[in-house]
């Protein structure tokens, strides 16, 4: 079964320094029917004005996961990491026992677009930890490409939870090919372009899908497209 949610179903928020949209229940935006799907509790697609950011707040069993779109998005933590992360990049927290980080736009002229990702563990109460990795942008064209899983690698963030987040970018016409073993789930996330799942479901940006029961995924690109797929217990 493939359940499309419109972007105009997202909630969407001004807040000045910071715009953008909630596909899940979020701070004052709260759905009872729309609070997970499997271990995903957050999805939110952020812009954040230069020179401003998220100040310092705590976080307990939960992954998050930072994927940047454009600009450049600062990190702090009080376990001592700092880094800076543009398109290319990925930050994930495992913040298990509690951990107190900022988010903050280091620019005094551009924002920064991310997606904001979180997840339950498999296992509550854990050490928390930080992590950064880089993807070759290159490689995205044509392809699904792993940049978050469970077994970590040079080019892949390691997480810890039995999942695996994609990109795929493709040109109109292109096809994006996805398989699974069956009895798991899928969210996907448009990010900009127009895409076909399987010949019926379109999504345009801002878009998502959450899909059960399908193992064989064809996503038809109908304009040039740059797409987020997770792949979920």
């Amino acid at each position: 079964m493939i359940t499309v949610y419109p972007a105009e179903s997202a909630h969407r928020f001004d807040h000045g320094w910071l715009k953008g949209s909630h596909v899940f229940s979020f701070g004052d935006f709260y759905d009872p029917d729309n609070t997970a799907f499997g271990p995903m509790r957050v999805c939110n697609d952020d812009t954040i004005s230069p020179g401003r950011g998220f100040g310092a707040h705590p976080h307990s069993d939960m992954e998050i996961v930072s994927i940047v779109l454009s600009g450049v998005l600062r990190h702090e933590d009080n376990l001592g990491n700092v880094a800076e992360t543009s398109f290319g990049g990925i930050q994930r927290m495992s913040a298990g026992t509690g951990a107190i980080h900022t988010e903050h736009n280091p620019s005094d002229s551009e924002p920064v677009r991310l997606l904001q990702l979180w997840f339950m563990p498999r296992t509550r109460g854990t050490a928390p930890s930080y992590a950064t990795g880089r993807f070759d942008p290159a490689k995205l064209d044509g392809r699904l490409l792993p940049v978050v899983a469970a077994e970590a690698s040079p080019e892949v963030v390691g997480i810890a939870q039995d999942m695996t987040i994609y990109l795929g970018r493709t040109q109109a016409g292109g096809l994006l090919d996805f398989r699974q073993e069956p009895g798991r789930r899928v969210f996907v996330y448009l990010i900009g372009g127009q895409i076909t799942l399987n010949g019926d479901a379109v999504l345009r940006p801002g878009d998502s899908a959450r899909i059960e029961g399908v193992s064989h995924l064809e996503l038809q690109a109908d304009g040039d497209t740059l797409v987020m797929l997770i792949d979920l217990p």
